[in-house]
């Protein structure tokens, strides 16, 4: 007896289909998915039957963006930060002590609030998978609150505890506070443990200390690191086997090497180097030795507020020196496999769930649709919408096309 499967949809009118996969980019391409996932992918001309055709006009399609690093869960402003930083002040770590009474007095219906509305941003920017931290509460409740609403809602949770010492607090009993009290309310909910390994932020015994603790419960380790400037954050990263260590603005040649011969991904964070006006982290010199390297927005209230992968990808290629493909590939599948979500073969990741970031017969049906015929307009056309349709598990989640044309179609 044959397999029942639910009915199928054909996207067609594929000028470029960049697969992000062995395949390339196909011209006049077609995508085939069925119950959320991929089923067939190649020439149109090829195309199989299937129960409804999507004609998408003549326009290129990427997998949806996978945004391995945000900070979604906070509330309250600090554009007065970002003005006096952009009039000569210094970034340091400690601003991210001025969200944190408003992310402790927001609540469970405003937080949830807030969240929603920058996935939905997101989203409008062709995302599609989503990691998100805590870290802005920075006390028992406030984290656990964070985890919870965040793994309601989000791909991927991440405890980031170790994100600051709060004002008038001892290190080494906040330290403790993080290993025991808020790791334990925490745990149902998360699957990532990330420290801020940097001056200003947490030690490098601290942060082995911290992710040594989340090891013990099961969950996987992330790094920020070399930020602001050289330390021990990539070498904890590799040598702890972190999936991933970000921010790398400041590497040695020993970093590098290390990276280049580990599974640790090297994530870059460029509206974040923009904003705080630091040097653009060497994306092209990490990828030419041989590094993995992803991109993510890192939105959050000081540094980087920010859902557009869009205006990440264009800056990659037009200020970090990536090309158009490098610069996809680290937005898509570079950045699944810094969560574990790459394609390891038959479109699965490692935990046998639907891989995301690439266009292959059993990955996720996660399309990123652009108004334009051709991806370089990523980065020939900066700071133009070029989301026209955002397809998630098949099903589109936005779509830019203006109601009266909707209704005509």
């Amino acid at each position: 007896m044959s397999e029942h499967r639910g009915p199928a949809t054909l996207f067609r009118g594929i000028s470029e289909l960049h697969t992000v996969s062995a395949a390339g980019v196909i011209q006049d391409g077609a995508v085939l998915a069925e119950e959320g996932l991929i089923r067939w992918v190649g020439a149109a001309a090829d195309a199989p039957a299937a129960d409804e055709v999507i004609d998408l006009g003549g326009r290129a399609v990427l997998p949806g963006w996978v945004d391995s690093h945000t900070h979604m869960i906070f509330d309250g402003d600090r554009s007065a930060e970002f003005e006096a930083r952009l009039a000569g002040e210094d970034y340091a770590a400690g601003g991210i002590a001025v969200t944190m009474n408003a992310t402790r007095e927001a609540g469970e219906e405003r937080l949830t609030q807030l969240l929603l509305e920058r996935i939905a941003e997101a989203q409008a920017g062709g995302t599609t998978t989503i990691e998100t931290k805590t870290g802005y509460g920075l006390d028992v409740p406030s984290e656990e609150l964070a985890a919870r609403i965040a793994a309601q809602h989000v791909d991927d949770v991440t405890f980031l505890g170790a994100h600051l010492v709060p004002p008038d607090t001892d290190p080494e009993e906040y330290v403790d506070l993080v290993c025991g009290p808020m790791l334990d309310a925490v745990e149902p909910h998360v699957r990532w443990i990330d420290v801020f390994c940097e001056r200003g932020a947490f030690t490098e015994e601290q942060s082995r200390r911290v992710l040594a603790a989340g090891k013990d419960r099961g969950l996987r380790g992330r790094v920020h690191g070399n930020q602001l400037g050289p330390g021990p954050g990539v070498r904890v990263a590799v040598e702890l086997g972190a999936a991933s260590v970000d921010h790398v603005n400041y590497v040695t040649d020993e970093d590098v090497a290390a990276l280049a011969a580990s599974d640790t991904v090297a994530t870059v964070l460029p509206a974040c180097d923009l904003s705080t006006r630091q040097e653009l982290a060497p994306a092209r010199r990490l990828l030419d030795a041989g590094v993995t390297v992803a991109i993510a927005t890192n939105l959050n209230p000081g540094t980087s507020y920010t859902t557009s992968m869009n205006f990440c990808v264009g800056t990659a290629v037009l200020q970090m020196r990536l090309s158009l493909a490098e610069a996809i590939q680290a937005a898509t599948t570079s950045g699944a496999k810094a969560l574990e979500r790459h394609d390891v073969g038959e479109g699965r990741d490692p935990h046998g769930r639907p891989a995301k970031g690439t266009i292959v017969p059993g990955a996720a049906a996660d399309l990123h649709v652009l108004r334009s015929a051709h991806a370089i307009d990523l980065a020939y056309r900066p700071g133009v919408p070029m989301t026209y349709r955002t397809y998630q598990a098949g099903h589109c989640i936005y779509d830019a096309t203006p109601a009266y044309q909707r209704s005509a179609q």
